[in-house]
């Protein structure tokens, strides 16, 4: 008995989907008739489609807003795009429609930060969380967007010498975070606990080189597991140190009022996406 590939799609994934369809023979994406783009472009072929990042990003505070309402919470929800994921002008410049924070891995994010502000995409207001390990180029970068009045870049510590250069290097009050260390996922192949400060040192780290700081503010500690957000023990284990830590430190130190959690939600890549 022969089986037609699309009894195999039928029988195996989950189809039609939120994307695909077919209609008079013809498979669709998002009502785009894919043979017309297959003819005019030919294969392989690689296209964006734009207003997904906004759908995306729209849906996600969605659900933070169903859960703030839920449970009473006291505070808001931003979404950052972090500019690591595509740094072509086109798509940064559609998350920017949606009323977002940027987040920067580099020292060339932070020349994308600058053109953006060159072009009239944002003010001088914009907040920029400044991730990644910190090369000379790139604290010097986050330095001057500070010095020249960019109020809202908070770079986040990733190890202890950063805070030593960027005091070096600004000459006015500037907001800092802190990257948790967390520990890795059991049999994960990347070694990613050495980057952050520790759980048990952040406080000391704190009470000994940042309470004083006569110009750095602690914003905000950065929680980041390589996996992303993930329904699992390890994750919620991790997370809930976290909030722990989160809730000792704003005790000493109130100035602390946010929590950015990284990693992400789970990307849809086949069709058998749940």
């Amino acid at each position: 008995m022969k089986i037609k590939y699309s009894e195999l799609i039928d029988q195996t994934l989950y189809f039609p989907t939120e994307e695909f369809n077919v209609d008079e023979n013809s498979l669709k994406f998002h009502d785009i008739p894919l043979m017309e783009v297959v003819e005019k472009f030919g294969t392989p072929l690689k296209f964006n489609y734009l207003p997904k990042i906004s759908m995306n990003i729209q849906r996600a505070k969605t659900w933070f807003k169903e859960a703030i309402e839920k449970n009473n919470y006291k505070k808001d929800y931003k979404y950052c795009y972090c500019t690591k994921s595509s740094q072509f002008a086109f798509v940064v410049e559609e998350a920017l429609k949606n009323d977002i924070s940027l987040e920067t891995s580099s020292a060339y994010d932070m020349d994308i930060v600058k053109s953006l502000y060159d072009k009239g995409k944002y003010g001088k207001d914009v907040e920029v969380i400044c991730n990644g390990f910190k090369t000379d180029d790139y604290l010097a970068k986050i330095s001057d967007l500070i010095n020249n009045g960019f109020e809202n870049i908070t770079p986040i510590l990733d190890n202890y010498r950063e805070l030593d250069k960027l005091t070096e290097s600004i000459d006015c009050n500037f907001n800092i975070g802190i990257r948790i260390a967390a520990e890795e996922e059991p049999k994960f192949e990347f070694y990613t606990s050495r980057l952050g400060i520790g759980y048990k040192d952040i406080i000391p780290y704190y009470s000994q080189k940042i309470a004083e700081h006569p110009n750095a503010r602690l914003k905000m500690l950065h929680f980041f597991i390589n996996t992303g957000i993930k329904d699992t023990a390890y994750y919620w284990n991790e997370l809930y140190k976290c909030l722990r830590v989160y809730a000792r430190l704003k005790k000493i130190a109130p100035e602390v009022d946010s929590l950015n959690i990284g990693g992400g939600f789970p990307i849809k890549t086949s069709l058998n996406f749940e």
